[in-house]
């Protein structure tokens, strides 16, 4: 497959180190992705804020070590306004310019605990607080195969309107297993007059079984010439040969339909996102690395 895409930008979700063999593995992460000159790297925020302080020490790292932007993920479920407020002062501090904002899950060990009325009703109300309140690029989420939790397909592009009224410059979308999904989408939402910045959240597929449990709790149907496939090809090797082959090529559809960015969600591992990225012509280049941490 010859390709080779000049102009297209890239962006890519990490999530925060817990222990010190994580944190290695990470950095070496970045290293791989900073060589494919991203617009940005996302960090992820845990349910309920329960990685907050990880988060935020992986936002200052690479904001202060790379040059690269970092966005900071920043939840408002199960928080007071002024703590998450405080948070995306924090971010600003150690210098991360944009926020990927999102209403964000309860721990699964909250019990019966519901956020207080000193809290943010919603990913609407958080996003309209931090239009007025900071300088910061905001990402939303959008879900091509419709939020699991939305009434209907209408109430869900209407939340997403809601996102970008308040404030949001862009979206980025949950992961999905054909270009179809995503162009569908970006069709719906112009209909209803989203005209802002839509980028596909790319998932790289590293474990077929795994990738399939996790979609199918978020309502995500893997198609059946997919499934077939994955199981003609159940050594690691030609599993991921496969994986690289379908990414690049809906990747490189994508673009072809228009597209201008992409968003890869790396689970921290940069193998085969780099392989995907380098196929469609975006070659790895000398770090940006500031200084070693």
């Amino acid at each position: 497959m010859d390709i080779n895409h000049k102009n297209f930008e890239l962006s890519f979700e990490i999530f925060p180190p817990r222990n010190l063999k994580a944190s290695f593995k990470l950095w070496r992460t970045i290293e791989v992705l900073d060589k494919l000159n991203p617009n940005f790297i996302s960090v992820t925020y845990g349910a309920g804020g329960s990685t907050r302080d990880l988060t935020q020490s992986a936002v200052s790292v690479i904001a202060k070590e790379y040059n690269i932007d970092v966005a900071g993920h920043l939840t408002c479920v199960g928080s007071s306004k002024k703590e998450v407020i405080d948070i995306a002062l924090e971010y600003e501090k150690v210098g991360a310019k944009k926020i990927v904002a999102l209403r964000g899950d309860l721990p699964i060990d909250h019990g019966n605990r519901i956020n207080d009325t000193d809290s943010f009703s919603s990913s609407v109300e958080l996003i309209a607080s931090l239009k007025k309140n900071t300088s910061f690029e905001l990402y939303v989420a959008a879900y091509p195969n419709v939020h699991p939790n939305a009434q209907s397909e209408k109430s869900d592009l209407d939340t997403l309107k809601a996102k970008f009224d308040a404030g949001a410059d862009s979206a980025i979308t949950q992961f999905f297993y054909e270009k179809e999904d995503f162009l569908r989408f970006r069709d719906k939402c112009n209909s209803v007059g989203i005209h802002q910045n839509i980028i596909p959240g790319i998932l790289p597929i590293d474990n077929w079984i795994k990738t399939k449990k996790f979609a199918n709790r978020c309502g995500i149907i893997a198609p059946q010439w997919m499934n077939k496939a994955y199981e003609n090809y159940k050594n690691n090797e030609d599993h991921n040969l496969l994986s690289q082959a379908l990414c690049t090529e809906m990747c490189d559809e994508l673009i072809q339909e228009g597209v201008s960015s992409l968003h890869f969600y790396t689970l921290n591992d940069p193998k085969l996102t780099q392989k995907v990225c380098e196929a469609l012509g975006r070659k790895s280049c000398p770090t940006n690395i500031k200084k070693v941490a």
